[in-house]
């Protein structure tokens, strides 16, 4: 993995139930990107081996939330790049808290 993001996207909505349904939605979308992801309570981690395909998502969260009826939306992210070697993966982070 050459690059990791961290996505918290934060719909401006009235309703907790209407929240959860649009970021359930941009859960689902970047699910379907087909790349290594991690839901956690408050941002979703995606890995993959183009920063640019993950800016592409990044973006299209933000589109995701619009079209699921957001008026507007912000979003909070972090992004570690490294071209010419690996990142930490997800579940060199993750797994030892899992088990």
């Amino acid at each position: 993995m050459q690059a990791s993001v961290a996505i918290q996207v934060l719909p401006d909505v009235q309703s907790e139930d209407e929240l959860i349904r649009i970021v359930d939605e941009v859960i689902a979308y970047i699910k379907s990107t087909g790349l290594n992801c991690y839901v956690g309570p408050f941002e979703t981690t995606i890995e993959g081996d183009s920063y640019d395909q993950l800016m592409e998502i990044v973006k299209e969260c933000q589109h995701v939330a619009i079209r699921a009826g957001a008026p507007s939306v912000s979003a909070y992210v972090k992004v570690v790049y490294k071209p010419e070697g690996g990142v930490l993966t997800i579940d060199k982070k993750v797994t030892k808290h899992h088990q």
